[in-house]
């Protein structure tokens, strides 16, 4: 089983007796008020990652999860070798937390808002296949995967950055934003210190290569 499965299954049983347990949903998550009163909750930057809202949030997370983290799993394995496994869980679990951080710095006043949800977590793995693949063919919502990743990326992000300044919402932007921008610094400074293999010389390759052959 990959560890990406593995994550997946974990997440989909424990979101959904957390939708049918007020208490566990409670406990897991993300609760900026909480922790600024009480620094030892911030577990809650890993276990709201675990729960969702409803089904749709959670099948459009474990979706876009699916779709590329067996992907990276396999990049990983060339980058990283014998620790492709332990690299792969670091990104994942930090960028729960880091992606958070900025959300708890501007919320860590306001009572009721709360946060949940894999979504900066996926978006770090989403991101690192785009800087990995920057050619390959993504689709934007109704929009079939007719986009390379490497313009796909901007457009997401600057959207993320709209929404994210646009005010409050049900959805944390800014979880998004900063769960991408992460898995790409990640794997920029990791693959720099563990490896021979250069990220950002493979980017600038395959987008040169994919320009190339449109001419």
């Amino acid at each position: 089983m990959t560890l990406t499965l593995l994550i997946i299954i974990v997440t989909v049983i424990v979101s959904l007796i957390a939708m049918n347990n007020d208490q566990l949903m409670d406990k897991c998550i993300f609760h900026p008020y909480s922790i600024a009163k009480d620094p030892s909750q911030w577990y809650r930057s890993i276990t709201c990652g675990f729960i969702h809202a409803d089904l749709p949030h959670l099948a459009f997370n474990m979706f876009s999860f699916y779709m590329f983290g067996e992907y990276i799993e396999k990049d990983f394995q060339i980058i990283f070798g014998a620790s492709s496994a332990m690299m792969f869980m670091l990104l994942y679990f930090t960028a729960l937390v880091i992606c958070i951080i900025p959300t708890y710095f501007s919320h860590k006043k306001q009572y009721n808002y709360r946060s949940l949800g894999a979504s900066g977590a996926v978006s770090a793995i989403v991101f690192v296949g785009i800087f990995l693949h920057p050619s390959l063919q993504i689709g934007f919502f109704v929009i079939p995967p007719i986009i390379p990743g490497f313009v796909f990326g901007p457009l997401y992000l600057a959207l993320t950055i709209y929404l994210s300044k646009k005010g409050p919402g049900s959805i944390n932007h800014s979880a998004h934003l900063w769960g991408s921008l992460y898995g790409i610094v990640f794997v920029i400074i990791c693959s720099q210190l563990l490896s021979d293999f250069s990220p950002i010389d493979n980017f600038i390759n395959n987008v040169i290569g994919y320009l190339n052959a449109l001419k």
